[in-house]
């Protein structure tokens, strides 16, 4: 799969919090009935779907300070909630929600991990 060879290229990219990084799908060019439709058009459809390429650590939780040994420097434990997303995953999201980026000439979208509405993954997840 090319999204492997993508994550390559993308290394120095660091996604924040709970965002998903999203390299769109190419879209179907014409209808059922074989219209063809402009990009326009097909860019305004209210859902989307491409494959997931990076993921944020997820949502962050408080962390619990104990402040019995006061000697010790202050250090943030921070947590995380990790995402079901994953890289690999074809994702159906809200386009509405998604920025649009363009990175060393490719189109990528970030999307909050809520906007993600459905993820299709590749491996049997009931074995």
């Amino acid at each position: 799969m090319e999204t492997f060879m993508v994550q390559d290229l993308l290394k120095e990219i660091i996604i924040i919090g709970d965002r998903v990084l999203i390299k769109p799908r190419k879209e179907v060019e014409r209808t059922a009935s074989g219209l063809y439709l402009p990009p326009n058009v097909r860019e305004k459809e209210k859902i989307q779907h491409g494959y997931v390429i990076k993921v944020g650590p997820g949502y962050p939780i408080p962390a619990i300070v104990e402040d019995a040994e006061s000697w010790k420097e202050p250090r943030e434990n921070v947590k995380y909630i990790p995402l079901q997303a994953k890289p690999g995953d074809l994702a159906l999201f809200l386009h509405k929600n998604a920025y649009e980026v363009y990175y060393k000439g490719a189109q990528y979208f970030v999307v909050a991990h809520a906007s993600i509405l459905m993820l299709e993954r590749q491996e049997d997840l009931f074995e």
